[in-house]
């Protein structure tokens, strides 16, 4: 038994009973399919196989190895804060959804935070490194991925919004230990030695 029980807001369900009631199986498969690029499983080895690129390519060791930090700190934080907060997962609490095709997802009181979500909105922050076109991409992509989540009745918008906001923290706090200097400071850097 967790340490806090969390309670959906009235927003949240009637966001979920708006998906439970409107949802179809064929946008609950297609959910489901997109949610695999948030899972944690898929975002490590994709991060591993980063590091281990830049081991042939040292000039982008250090994002790697920052990438590869908050990889880690976001695939234990959810889990932790599982263990301290219980909340039911919407998809435990509809019918109607089930017969549209919401499919049951994880443990039934590990609502809160979404760990996708964390995963995602570390991505985001982290797309901040990125030029612009390829930062946009990257935020559009993890506001969409964290957004199957709501639609898969696996978590409550409030759980997704918190876990994104999570994630930024996370990614955010690690940038002074993994990257050191910011960017403008190591290209004003290189620019001196010219």
């Amino acid at each position: 038994m967790a340490l806090v029980t969390v309670k959906p807001t009235r927003i949240d369900t009637a966001i979920a009973n708006g998906i439970a009631d409107n949802t179809t199986s064929s946008l609950e498969h297609a959910a489901q399919a997109l949610t695999w690029g948030a899972d944690e499983h898929v975002l490590l080895a994709l991060a591993a196989a980063g590091w281990l690129y830049t081991r042939l390519h040292p000039q982008h060791r250090p994002v790697a190895n920052h990438i590869l930090m908050v990889s880690f700190a976001t695939a234990v934080l959810p889990h932790v804060l599982k263990s301290v907060f219980d909340q039911t997962r919407p998809d435990r609490l509809t019918v109607t959804g089930h017969r549209h095709g919401v499919p049951f997802s994880g443990r039934s009181r590990d609502a809160f935070p979404s760990g996708h979500a964390v995963h995602m909105g570390a991505l985001a922050s982290a797309a901040g490194l990125l030029p612009a076109i390829w930062r946009r991409l990257a935020r559009t992509l993890a506001v969409t991925l964290s957004s199957t989540r709501v639609v898969l009745l696996a978590h409550w918008a409030s759980d997704v919004v918190a876990g994104f906001i999570l994630g930024v923290i996370v990614e955010r706090s690690f940038r002074p230990f993994t990257l050191g200097r910011s960017s403008q400071q190591r290209a004003s850097a290189s620019r001196g030695l010219s």
